[in-house]
């Protein structure tokens, strides 16, 4: 029989971070914070890289697309994390939980596709900058978006593929805040070895494999500062410690959790929320703060933003 005819759990029960209400409260109110500071900061990224010519570069781009991803991202499972800390009995339909790991998947994928482009754009912004132009022209970086979306949406197939396969007739209590593929399977009726290793294999690989690609590409990107002018190096450095900064947040929690077959602990919900809702709001205050340009065309653009106001009153 087909393994999807015999699923019988019509909904999921999470337990959450904490069956604390004190801690709930704390959390609700910290949370919410963070998640308005989120869509905010990496709304104005946008805003600004769109309404800034000379921030219309392959970096820039790439760093309006991040924070897209990061909006996206953060939106799949903060909102019902907030609306659990106020419920007593967290739930959520068999349906929504496939569709928030799909999602969940999906933008956490590109995520890491894009950051491994952002770290290949600086390595021949850096080593080869005479052959930058040529390189990464306008067409190359619409082609390496498109590859990074096409390759999330693949892996997201195929993760909710491996998860939907299985039969569902028993225990529903998942031991986390939202869905994902490991806290899913493990509530499966049938063997679920295999399956646990073809995920591992699947975004463990991706995840590991692309974190040791940014660090290579990094070393190669410091080895070679040695050649460049006091000032170059400087500017250089700032601008790939912060690349690095948000790869370390964001590729240490994946790799922790999707590289184990198997095996859970306590610690990996209170390490999902390292990526899933600190990262997306890191993200705009490291390349905000420490990004001379983005300051530079935040300040113009509020000063275009009070000569248009007063020119209408």
């Amino acid at each position: 029989m087909n393994p999807l005819n015999q699923t019988r759990v019509t909904e999921f029960v999470f337990l959450g971070l904490t069956d604390n209400w004190v801690l709930e409260i704390i959390f609700f109110v910290a949370f919410s914070v963070t998640y308005v500071l989120t869509l905010l900061g990496n709304i104005v990224i946008i805003v600004i890289i769109v309404f800034t010519s000379r921030l219309h570069t392959p970096m820039y781009f790439f760093l309006s697309n991040l924070s897209f991803i990061d909006i996206c991202h953060s939106s799949v499972t903060v909102p019902d994390m907030l609306e659990g800390f106020l419920l007593e009995r967290k739930t959520i339909s068999f349906d929504n939980c496939v569709a928030q790991l799909f999602f969940l998947h999906l933008f956490a994928c590109a995520e890491i596709f894009l950051l491994t482009i952002m770290a290949y754009d600086r390595f021949v912004a850096i080593c080869t900058p005479l052959h930058y132009p040529n390189v990464m022209n306008v067409r190359v970086c619409v082609q390496l978006v498109f590859a990074l979306w096409l390759g999330g949406t693949i892996h997201s197939l195929v993760q909710t593929f491996l998860t939907i396969r299985l039969s569902y007739c028993g225990p529903n209590i998942i031991d986390s805040y939202f869905c994902d593929v490991p806290s899913v399977i493990k509530l499966a009726c049938t063997d679920t070895y295999l399956t646990g290793m073809l995920t591992v294999s699947n975004s463990g690989t991706i995840s590991l494999t692309c974190f040791l690609t940014l660090v290579i590409s990094y070393t190669v990107i410091l080895i070679s500062l040695r050649k460049q002018s006091a000032e170059g190096r400087w500017k250089a450095l700032s601008t790939c410690s912060a690349h690095f900064i948000v790869v370390v947040l964001f590729f240490g929690p994946c790799i922790f959790i999707y590289t184990r077959p198997d095996t859970s602990y306590s610690a990996d919900k209170v390490i999902s929320v390292f990526y899933t809702v600190v990262t997306p709001l890191l993200n705009p205050l490291v390349y905000t703060l420490r990004n001379e340009e983005v300051k530079s065309a935040m300040k113009q653009l509020r000063q275009r933003q009070v000569v248009f106001m007063k020119s209408y009153t």
